[in-house]
């Protein structure tokens, strides 16, 4: 399924998988799938696309992006910058900095890489002008916190794009509407922010940052792909909560079998950028 529910777009390195707990110990994200969020590559890489042309790097200017993964981005904000500003990114997993690390050094890049979370950024005040941040939100108990911590460490003027899905906004197709009701319900049950997405502007309207523009895309799976794990999974879920029954969950791969092979399958769930920047 296209839903990059924890995290992240896989293999090509733009960000690997987030372990559920990535921000918060007691997080109850369980469903990665890493085969399963190929399909979302061009949606992601469109919306990064715009990303990076609306907060606009320039030559000398200071870069981060927060939970980088392993580091692409921050390669990408490196070039942008040049050899005279810097690219820092910050992610608390050290499988993934050490992997950023050997990419920004098999590439020749200027990128940086530091342990941190988003809860508590290992920054100054006033220390960036730009900052990214694609797809942690979701996994924040606390994400006004983290927002605060984004406004502490941008200059004044500074920009960022913060990112981030709204499961609210998933739709599995076809199937029964009210099995596919339970099934989404349950995934927003299990993911800890399943809204962040609708409340980023908010969010960083709150924190005392100017929103300038908001973007979204949606995720929607390659029918190539067919039904995919996650839907299962999430089916499986359902039934341990009984939300639905056992004979429900397999009529509903079932049925997203059938439309995967004649074309009549649509999975999707729409994911929100929001432009904003620190007042002078």
């Amino acid at each position: 399924m296209a839903f990059p529910t924890v995290g992240s777009v896989p293999h090509n390195g733009t960000r690997s998988g987030l372990v559920p707990d990535r921000f918060d110990k007691n997080g109850q994200d369980q469903l990665v799938d890493v085969r399963d969020l190929r399909a979302a590559l061009p949606g992601i890489r469109s919306l990064r696309g715009w990303a990076h042309e609306a907060l606009a790097p320039r030559p000398g200017e200071s870069a981060l992006d927060i939970g980088s993964g392993t580091g692409t981005e921050v390669l990408a904000l490196a070039e942008r910058v040049g050899p005279t500003g810097t690219a820092m990114g910050v992610e608390p997993d050290p499988l993934l900095l050490a992997k950023a690390e050997r990419r920004a050094a098999n590439h020749g890049s200027t990128a940086k890489f530091i342990s941190g979370d988003a809860y508590g950024l290992p920054f100054g005040n006033d220390t960036f002008d730009v900052a990214l941040c694609e797809r942690v939100f979701q996994h924040l108990t606390s994400p006004a916190r983290a927002v605060g911590e984004i406004a502490r460490v941008l200059k004044p003027g500074g920009r960022v794009v913060v990112m981030d899905s709204d499961w609210g906004t998933a739709i599995v197709h076809p199937g029964d509407r009210k099995v596919v009701h339970e099934v989404i319900e349950t995934m927003i049950a299990s993911t800890t922010n399943p809204f962040a997405g609708r409340k980023l502007a908010g969010q960083l309207t709150h924190a005392g940052l100017v929103v300038d523009d908001i973007g979204s895309h949606a995720l929607i799976q390659d029918q190539r792909a067919g039904a995919g794990a996650l839907v299962a999974r999430v089916a499986d879920m359902a039934v341990a909560r009984r939300a639905i029954t056992q004979e429900q969950r397999d009529q509903l791969v079932a049925d997203l079998e059938v439309g995967a092979a004649s074309g009549d399958i649509h999975l999707s769930v729409t994911i929100f950028a929001v432009l904003a920047h620190k007042p002078a």
